[in-house]
Parts: C-alpha cells; structure tokens; sequence
C-alpha cells in the first residue's frame, strides 16, 4: 500500500522538492500552501505523515496543527516541521499542539526520507 504524505508550505519550490523526494521514494503526495487548505485536504483524505512549514499565510503551521489535532481524522498521524525556524520556544509550542518531529531547512533529500521513513513507515 501506497503511504499518502501530505505537504504543506506556501513557496512552491519547496512543496516541488519534497514532493519530487518523497514521490521518487514511493510515496503518494498531496500538497497545500496554506494550513487552511491543508486542513481541508487532511481531513478529506487518508493521510499517513504530515510535513508543514510554520510561516504560512492564511493559516500558520501552529494553527493547522492545533486544528488538525482536534479532528479524530488526525489520531496516530506524525506531524513534521520542516521550516527555517530553530526557536527552542517554538519548538516547544509545536511539541505542545501535536508535532512529532521538526526539521529546519534548508534540508538533505536523504534527511528528509529518512525522517519519513521514520515516522510514516517505507
């Protein structure tokens, strides 16, 4: 079975590279630029792992998070940061609203599969 990896940032160049990443490694892709679209796109749709930025317009990536974490849909779902912040404060503020793991870019290809492979499964 196929693992659905949802992509959440709003620079198109980087939703390109992890999906071309993650797509060259099996995965399915979804992608949204926003935490409000990736909201929608979570909860219609079997996601197995979540990678999002913080920084986002619209909705921010604490946000998303907090709001994805309140739906039943989100239970077991690992949540990854993948963003230029390295704040230990927010960091913590992420770990408190629900995320697995966090990732500053810029990132390793390698880094980010295994990361994946870490908490979604191959």
């Amino acid at each position: 079975m196929t693992k659905t990896i949802l992509m959440v940032d709003d620079s198109p160049s980087v939703r390109q590279v992890v999906g071309l990443t993650l797509k060259s490694a099996g995965y399915h892709v979804l992608e949204a630029a926003d935490g409000a679209e990736a909201l929608s796109k979570a909860l219609a749709n079997k996601v197995h792992a979540v990678v999002t930025d913080l920084n986002m317009p619209v909705m921010d990536g604490l946000t998303f998070i907090r709001k994805y974490r309140a739906a039943p849909a989100s239970s077991g779902v690992p949540i990854v940061f993948l963003t230029t912040e390295s704040n230990a404060a927010i960091k913590e503020q992420a770990k408190q609203a629900g995320a697995t793991g966090w990732m500053v870019k810029p990132f390793q290809p390698e880094q980010l599969l295994a990361v994946v492979r870490k908490v979604a499964g191959a």
